[in-house]
């Protein structure tokens, strides 16, 4: 760092301005005061700034006022909000408002000075761009404006929780996040939190120490420690038990993990970002995941738009997935028709980019010319649908239809989607009915479709 940095401290409390103003000048920020709102939006209009710093509690406002007035007028400028301890509502509220980052009172030095390193890294990085390389291809206009909020939310320390279909995505925006914003250098670490086995759970996130239990022969560091500098992922996260659900609250919460077997917390710098297919407030009302962990892990959501809405890049993307297909079996790129791109477009793609990807992949090995065809997609096994077809699968082999997803679950979730289909189809879409029929309560209907995408707005 160097002598031209310079932070604005926002507080009504001497003994607080000048801890922080002796904390940063050490770190070789030069630092302005302002003891209340009308000041501080003074100071703002006159002055550049790096950081900003702001209590919670302002004589003539609230450091959320000094949020706002920041995002309407020097949005660049990361602002960072100093909450009572254990006021995690407010914190989470200054975060949703466009606060960089949250530090509780009293306020812990370490702290301190990595929330400002990381928001002076945020600061110097350049404006955001449009385009987000190959990871998130596409030029329709939804996938133009996810790229627009990638840039946005990848400055920020906020939690963001991901949404959207399985095959949409959601691992490579947060990749994209991740790459665009000033943790690029440090390590992303994905981790699928339905695929740890529950028994080793604690000791994958936080680590543990050698002798701590039965087969720990040696330290481990965990997943917190591993992505230390970074951003951790959290796929899956509805998959986590209950029990773990608490001591990820608490780590989120503390900014620090202690190892089993360890005989002290530990502080980390890590951002949280996380994932699931599934309706993460219905889990909450049916008392599978904490509210508590849901309000903190959801303080910004980002949607994933599924494949079928926006159609205008199936054509890109086919030739993308054709080129890297070629490339990563060192072949020749092989063409397709107009006729099986014109099939693919009418394809609803419950499997999303994932799935073209599989379907490619089979017509790839399968093609016996340079072109492919419709013929090679194999598409008659997956209903192709369009605006005037039911939304339903023809009745084909299992097996087949199994092949095409990852796993065994995302086939069993689109066959209790045809399922439910059928019944609200046959009865007309009477949800009451339909849940009479298939034998479940009429909530817990509307929970399952809300879970498949099915629920109408």
């Amino acid at each position: 760092m160097n002598h031209a940095l310079s932070a604005l401290i926002i507080d009504d409390e001497p003994d607080i301005c000048e801890l922080l103003d002796m904390t940063l000048s050490r770190m070789n920020i030069q630092c302005a005061i302002a003891n209340n709102v009308v000041n501080a939006k003074t100071l703002l209009e006159r002055k550049n700034f790096n950081i900003c710093l702001t209590d919670m509690r302002l004589p003539d406002g609230s450091g959320l006022d000094i949020v706002r007035f920041i995002q309407g007028h020097c949005p660049s400028l990361p602002v960072a909000v100093i909450t009572a301890h254990g006021n995690v509502d407010v914190a989470v509220e200054s975060l949703k408002a466009g606060a960089f980052d949250f530090l509780s009172k009293p306020v812990n030095l370490a702290n301190l000075r990595t929330l400002v390193q990381n928001a002076i890294a945020s600061n110097q990085m350049p404006e955001p761009t449009i385009k987000i390389k190959s990871r998130l291809l596409g030029d329709s206009p939804i996938i133009r404006a996810l790229g627009k909020n990638i840039g946005k939310l990848a400055r920020s320390q906020a939690p963001v929780y991901i949404t959207g279909e399985s095959g949409s995505g959601k691992e490579l925006v947060a990749r994209s996040m991740h790459e665009r914003g000033p943790r690029a250098d440090a390590p992303f670490l994905a981790v699928n939190c339905g695929a740890i086995p529950r028994e080793l759970m604690e000791s994958e996130f936080f680590g543990h120490k050698k002798g701590s239990f039965t087969g720990a022969h040696q330290d481990k560091e965990g997943l917190f420690r591993a992505a230390e500098g970074g951003t951790l992922f959290l796929d899956e996260v509805a998959d986590l038990p209950l029990d773990m659900q608490v001591k990820l609250l608490r780590a989120i919460q503390e900014k620090a993990v202690r190892a089993i077997g360890g005989s002290a917390e530990e502080p980390f710098n890590v951002r949280i970002l996380c994932a699931t297919h599934k309706d993460l407030e219905a889990e909450v009302a049916e008392g599978r995941f904490r509210q508590d962990l849901f309000y903190r892990l959801n303080v910004i959501q980002l949607n994933v738009p599924p494949l079928r809405d926006r159609k205008e890049d199936v054509v890109l993307l086919t030739h993308f997935l054709l080129d890297k297909l070629a490339k990563d079996m060192s072949a020749a790129t092989l063409k397709i028709s107009p006729q099986a791109l014109n099939e693919l477009e009418r394809y609803q793609f419950p499997g999303n980019v994932r799935e073209l990807e599989n379907i490619l992949e089979r017509a790839f090995t399968l093609c016996e010319t340079d072109t492919i065809e419709s013929h090679d997609l194999q598409l008659k096994h997956n209903a192709i649908l369009t605006e005037n077809l039911p939304a339903t699968h023809t009745a084909v082999n299992h097996y087949e239809r199994a092949l095409q997803f990852e796993n065994i679950d995302e086939y069993l979730a689109d066959i209790e989607k045809d399922i439910i289909l059928g019944s609200l189809e046959k009865l007309r879409w009477n949800k009451t009915m339909a849940a009479k029929e298939l034998g479940v309560t009429f909530r817990s209907l509307r929970y399952r479709m809300q879970k498949l995408g099915l629920e109408e707005d």
